[in-house]
């Protein structure tokens, strides 16, 4: 509907005489109007274009409407205030459109936005050396919402996990696994200060020992000897735990090492494929860290740094000049022990998405990593390449709560609730709808008991029990022996109050999902489905359907069964389940 009007606009705009070309090209807005009594759309492009072609606004816009052929679908055109161009639509606008959503189904919403264009969307993309918690189930259920969105928009979307399974904090894991599996061996010493202290280790440490018995055992004292001390003696925490991790590596061998770090990647990683997959989100790929080592693309990315005469050697470290680009300051690329950093390994993991081919490079970090941002771009820059075509979003922390108790969060610390937790009490479906009802940029405290709730309170009980109550509707019309029949439905008599604002609400859901692309808001969805589901409920309360009358039971159940289909395509946007029973 929307696009139809802005083609008949546009057409209009290409006749007008004394309107320079550069002005005919200026972008078109078109919005809903806040009031209906001043019609259904109205554009202000004659108060952005008069200046650059020598009218007042007023007289370009009585111009514009002069110029406007006749349409079907419009009623009125109008100019307004300064310059505004009013449109009202016939009801025929809203029947044609109830019309367009009971054919297309399930596409009903899809729009050609994106046609053509790739984009490579990396979520969640969290370390493995713990189960994913709440925190990290925001980024999830965003993600995979945003990625629908996308596709409906017509993007050709791929969704990536970036698996860091290299570098200081997997080999911290890996010598924690050890530790807990000494303890299953009778060995008998102190946890580092800076190591994963969670339950979920013992599981793993298990599994090790099942396979390995005591071969991979070693005298406490032979592995605590020569050890700098500690955070609780007075030490540094940071510097025992790195020589902890030297001392494992030269006790047991690359060999043996390797078998236990592998043993703590993979039992995480593969907890993390289920949980991800059980709360309904997949990925195109899961794209390893250490593969850039392998592939040599690692090497690749600092060769091409090096190149850009933008690096520098300082005391035996390689450092990158950031600030060239606007950084803050210069960042280490290589260490002097010869070692990359986790940014030699981003710039090198950018590096090849670019290399793929993509559009455009989308990237939900943690609100906590938004420092990094620049340092990427400023990376991305040196290398030739463009760096706008990365957008990174971050996404801001959920806080957890329990009645009036904020839920501390610490994966290090192993105390956190985990998103398998938080489903299994909530449930995945509204796990996903709280997770976006807020945009990514804002904070978002999560209510347990609301989400727990049987009531129109609870948001997602709210959209779901509007699309059980049209199912039940039609599940009384197969009682009575009656059949639905839309093709002698006399849509005119959807003329009440309550069907008219049904009828605007639905046709506003191609919008909605065409702004949520563009402002990677999904929420956008969530708002809409809110809306969608307060006006059906209130038409529900006011009328009857099953009327005695066929055209008129049609027309209602008609307007009822495009509530239903968009209800179900939105919520599938989002990853929530539509039940026909509640």
């Amino acid at each position: 509907m929307k696009h139809a009007i802005v083609h008949w606009l546009s057409q209009a705009i290409a006749q007008l005489p004394d309107c320079p070309d550069v002005v005919r090209a200026l972008p078109l807005q078109l919005d809903r109007t806040r009031d209906r009594a001043h019609g259904d759309f109205a554009t202000n492009w004659a108060l952005i274009a008069a200046p650059r072609c020598g009218h007042k606004p007023r007289e370009l816009a009585d111009a514009l409407a002069r110029a406007l052929p006749a349409h079907p679908q419009v009623a009125d055109v109008a100019v307004a205030g300064p310059g505004f161009v009013n449109i009202r639509l016939r009801p025929l606008a809203y029947q044609d459109e109830l019309r367009e959503i009971l054919a297309r189904g399930e596409r009903y919403g899809e729009s050609d936005l994106g046609r053509g264009e790739r984009v490579l969307l990396e979520f969640v993309s969290a370390n493995p050396t713990g189960p994913l918690h709440v925190g990290h189930g925001r980024g999830a259920a965003y993600g995979a919402s945003l990625a629908n969105v996308l596709r409906t928009a017509g993007y050709q979307v791929e969704r990536e996990y970036y698996i860091n399974d290299a570098g200081r904090q997997m080999d911290i894991l890996a010598a924690s696994v050890w530790l807990r599996y000494l303890e299953l061996c009778g060995e008998t010493l102190p946890f580092p200060a800076n190591g994963y202290k969670g339950g979920y280790l013992m599981p793993i440490a298990q599994g090790l020992r099942d396979r390995e018995g005591n071969a991979l055992q070693r005298p406490s004292a032979e592995v605590l000897a020569g050890l700098p001390p500690d955070e609780p003696e007075g030490g540094d925490r940071e510097r025992y735990i790195d020589a902890l991790v030297a001392r494992v590596r030269v006790l047991l061998g690359e060999a043996a090492y390797r078998r236990v770090f592998d043993a703590g990647l993979n039992a995480i990683l593969a907890d993390i494929r289920d949980d991800l997959a059980e709360f309904g989100v997949s990925y195109d790929r899961w794209y390893s860290e250490r593969s850039l080592s392998d592939s040599g693309a690692l090497e690749a990315g600092l060769e091409a740094l090096r190149n850009s005469r933008h690096t520098e050697l300082r005391e035996g470290a390689l450092w990158f000049r950031a600030t060239d680009f606007g950084d803050e300051k210069d960042r280490v690329v290589v260490r002097e022990n010869g070692v990359p950093t986790y940014f030699a390994a981003d710039i090198a993991y950018h590096r090849d998405k670019y290399r793929r081919g993509f559009d455009r490079l989308i990237d939900l970090w943690g609100a906590d990593h938004h420092g990094y941002v620049p340092r990427v771009k400023a990376a991305l820059t040196a290398l030739g390449e463009d760096a706008d075509r990365l957008t990174v979003l971050l996404i801001q922390f959920a806080i957890l709560y329990r009645g009036k108790e904020k839920i501390s969060m610490s994966t290090r610390a192993g105390e956190f609730v985990t998103l398998r937790e938080l489903r299994h009490e909530v449930g995945n479906d509204a796990a996903r709808f709280f997770y976006v009802l807020r945009s990514h940029e804002q904070h978002l405290d999560f209510d347990l008991e609301l989400a727990k709730s049987q009531s129109t309170d609870n948001p997602v009980y709210y959209v779901q029990y509007a699309h059980a109550r049209v199912c039940s509707v039609f599940a009384q019309l197969a009682e009575r022996g009656e059949v639905f029949d839309s093709a002698t439905a006399d849509l005119e008599r959807l003329d009440s109050p309550h069907e008219e604002q049904l009828l605007v609400t639905l046709a506003r859901y191609p919008e909605t999902i065409e702004a949520a692309a563009r402002q990677h808001a999904p929420h956008h969805v969530a708002h809409y489905l809110k809306e969608l589901a307060q006006d059906f409920h209130a038409y529900y309360n006011a009328q009857t359907f099953l009327v005695p009358e066929a055209p008129v039971r049609n027309a209602r159940l008609s307007l009822i069964a495009a509530v239903r289909q968009v209800l179900r395509n939105g919520l599938a946007l989002l990853g929530v389940s539509a039940p026909e029973r509640m």
